[in-house]
């Protein structure tokens, strides 16, 4: 089967078009024919193996210390048909079209994949596979985060970094619960950003938004690079900080300024469950949150589509066919 192979940690060119051998599932995982992927931020990370050293270490033990070994496909979301199926699955047959995400197993640059059936739910069936795989990471990682904050209508909720692909399920996701949302990023992304219900918006490179008056209930980084401690001031008595990706200064200052603060920092790895990505699915059939996508590019093209996410200029997601 075709696939993108992941030859080395560097640039973009390190990802080749190959042939690899066709899977085949196990008792718990279905085969699943991609129809679409996606290039997150992340995906680009790991090909560089730029990540702090707390994570780049252990990816380099389990991904290969010195090339890819374990791991030779990127790839994080898809949405595709279900091609056959392991003896211990229940909830999918031959024929169903469904998306998920790959965790840290990766793979989805290829034309057929096998996934546990835990991370899977059935495709949204007002969306194309296309825009079905530009969600389920954005949409775990928004719920996750958010539900933790038992956002009330009327709360002022700011997303930091709010134009990427978590960012976007972000915006819209606080906008169902009823917040007054602010949205940061940059200037090329805020009319994208009021168009999916951001009531503010700001520019972090004309701006600090830490100098304002405003008083937030919940900040929400989705790219741990807001100011810290500075964005603490912003935010009420028992107010929230959520950092979905920490630095090791988070991690390690965010428990005493927690206490120190009266204000509740939360900083880690998400779970990804099932469940959430069934909620993300209603909430998608019931218009409450669409897919935003940027560009899309055919599987041969995938070096190119990482090339363009590390400009940053990336709205929502960028998508990759495999037709």
């Amino acid at each position: 089967m075709k696939a993108i192979l992941w030859t080395a940690y560097g640039p973009p060119g390190v990802l080749q078009p190959g042939e690899v051998e066709k899977p085949s599932p196990r008792e718990n995982e279905v085969l699943v024919r991609v129809h679409a992927s996606t290039v997150t931020t992340g995906d680009c990370e790991m090909r560089k193996l730029k990540l702090p050293l707390f994570f780049s270490f252990p990816m380099r033990l389990y991904a290969g210390f010195d090339k890819p070994r374990r791991i030779t496909i990127l790839g994080q979301e898809l949405a595709g048909e279900v091609q056959a199926a392991g003896r211990e699955v229940k909830r999918f047959k031959p024929g169903d079209t469904v998306f998920g995400t790959t965790t840290i197993r990766l793979g989805a640059y290829a034309e057929y994949i096998c996934v546990p059936e835990k991370l899977l739910a059935p495709r949204p069936s007002n969306l194309t596979h296309e825009q079905a795989a530009a969600i389920p990471l954005g949409g775990q990682e928004s719920l996750y985060y958010l539900r933790k904050a038992n956002i009330l209508s009327g709360q002022k909720v700011l997303v930091y970094g709010a134009g990427g692909s978590i960012g976007t399920v972000a915006v819209q996701l606080a906008r169902h619960y009823g917040a007054e949302v602010t949205a940061v990023d940059r200037a090329s992304k805020l009319e994208m950003l009021r168009s999916i219900g951001a009531a503010h918006v700001i520019d972090y490179r004309s701006e600090d938004f830490t100098q304002r008056s405003v008083i937030y209930d919940v900040i929400f980084d989705v790219v741990g690079k807001s100011p810290f401690p500075r964005s603490l001031d912003r935010i009420r008595d028992q107010g929230y900080y959520l950092i979905a990706n920490p630095s090791l200064s988070h991690l390690v200052r965010g428990p005493g300024l927690s206490k120190k603060s009266h204000k509740k920092i939360l900083a880690g790895k998400s779970e990804q469950k099932v469940q959430d990505l069934l909620q993300i699915r209603e909430l998608i059939e019931a218009g409450r949150i669409t897919p935003v996508i940027d560009r899309i590019y055919p599987l041969e093209q995938t070096a190119e589509a990482h090339a363009y996410v590390d400009t940053g200029e990336k709205k929502g997601s960028v998508v990759i066919t495999i037709p």
